[in-house]
């Protein structure tokens, strides 16, 4: 149990982590990942070198300390980590390591003077607190996944049908199960986990799912990365044939039911949740504004899914960006080249309202950008919502 006593302790940390969060996170992992190679798997060592991880959880830490008296203050964060550990299969036993991990880490950061016996207390118990909360409620949602129809607990084996090379760095995989049972319905929006085995070595990832549920099948749209090790895995080794392990959908960004006029916007891969999406809202007849931006024609995927759907559903206006359209045929024309500014934004949103759902996705710079032109633009900010790890303000 937190004490008073420990949550004031807590709370005081709260200008050290401003402050060097980040360099204690950094030291936490490299303490965990050599230490406990077990926990390895459930790391993407690419957003390790990049800083990503750890800034992340340094976020989380954060928002963590400054709401220790009043955790619903957290917001989505809580549940955004409950779905991404359960896409990955985080198991209570993994939660004492990480723990040991951090107390180890905010001792040798801030040093024994600063992080004294009463200090490391204080952060016990409240990292005690959290992983209850967070154990709790992985555990419905393992329950609820397993219960579902179609739902399985753990891995399930899916065979990849279809291979499909979507662009120049895109290519979607259509998966079925192995067992010929049907999959778990899932909502637009959620992505799935996958186990891979790349030279002997144990890789989890989440990939969104990019086509609407149709009871038979999964599709994940995979772009290649440069030294991405699981993405030019299954470009390359994977074939129509071969068994991928993976773990339920799971995910909390997803198209919340309304008649508001819908705008989706991407940019490169960000676009394969928003494909879903727009599926299941072109079932209705609610207007959708579906923008996209790519670097140039060659990398940009499902422009003939998208065009083939603005023929079938007149609700659908469709808007394409290139940062350089230089050689672009010109039957792929784009509506814009350069960067998605204020300007067209404005100009692309639907004309007589600005009491619009946006859900936007892409790169951070980019989602970044998006994020304040919709909010000049007049969009309501509760109705501007985006696929992120940690705290909204980590795009400001």
């Amino acid at each position: 149990m937190l004490t008073a006593a420990q949550r004031a302790i807590v709370s005081s940390t709260v200008p050290l982590l401003e402050q060097g969060g980040e360099a204690l996170t950094t030291h936490f992992y490299k303490l965990m990942l050599a230490e406990h190679p077990e926990v390895r798997p459930f790391f993407n060592q690419t957003h390790q070198a990049s800083g990503d991880q750890p800034r992340a959880l340094a976020n989380g830490v954060l928002m963590y300390a400054k709401n220790i008296d009043r955790l619903e203050a957290m917001g989505p964060l809580a549940t955004q980590i409950v779905n991404k550990h359960v896409a990955l299969q985080v198991q209570p036993e993994h939660y004492p390591i990480v723990g040991a991990c951090l107390l180890r880490a905010i001792r040798e950061v801030l040093g024994a003077e600063i992080a004294t016996d009463a200090v490391i207390d204080a952060w016990g118990a409240a990292y005690g607190q959290l992983a209850d909360i967070l154990i709790g409620a992985e555990k419905q949602l393992y329950d609820s996944q397993a219960s579902a129809p179609g739902g399985w607990r753990g891995e399930r084996a899916f065979t990849v049908e279809q291979k499909v090379a979507e662009s120049d760095e895109i290519t979607s995989f259509h998966l079925v199960p192995a067992d010929g049972g049907a999959p778990m319905d899932f909502l637009p929006g959620q992505y799935i986990g996958l186990r891979l085995n790349v030279n002997g070595e144990d890789i989890r990832r989440n990939y969104s799912l990019s086509a609407a549920p149709n009871g038979r099948s999964y599709r994940i749209s995979v772009k290649r990365e440069a030294g991405g090790v699981a993405s030019n895995f299954l470009h390359d080794q994977v074939q129509v044939g071969s068994t991928l392990q993976l773990y339920a959908p799971s995910g909390e960004f997803t198209l919340a039911a309304s008649d508001k006029p819908l705008v989706l916007i991407s940019g490169g891969v960000g676009i394969t949740p928003t494909l879903a999406m727009l599926d299941a809202a072109l079932q209705t007849q609610r207007p959708v504004v579906f923008i996209h931006c790519a670097r140039n024609h060659r990398v940009h995927a499902f422009r003939h899914h998208i065009e083939a759907a603005a023929r079938k559903h007149p609700q659908l206006t469709r808007y394409y960006c290139y940062d350089d359209a230089t050689g672009t045929p010109e039957a792929e024309a784009p509506h814009a080249s350069g960067l998605l500014d204020p300007a067209r934004l404005q100009a692309w949103l639907p004309a007589h309202t600005r009491d619009v759902d946006a859900y936007f996705l892409g790169p951070k710079p980019f989602m970044r950008e998006v994020r304040r032109h919709l909010r000049s633009a007049g969009v309501p900010e509760a109705q501007a919502r985006h696929e992120f790890f940690g705290p909204a303000s980590a795009l400001e």
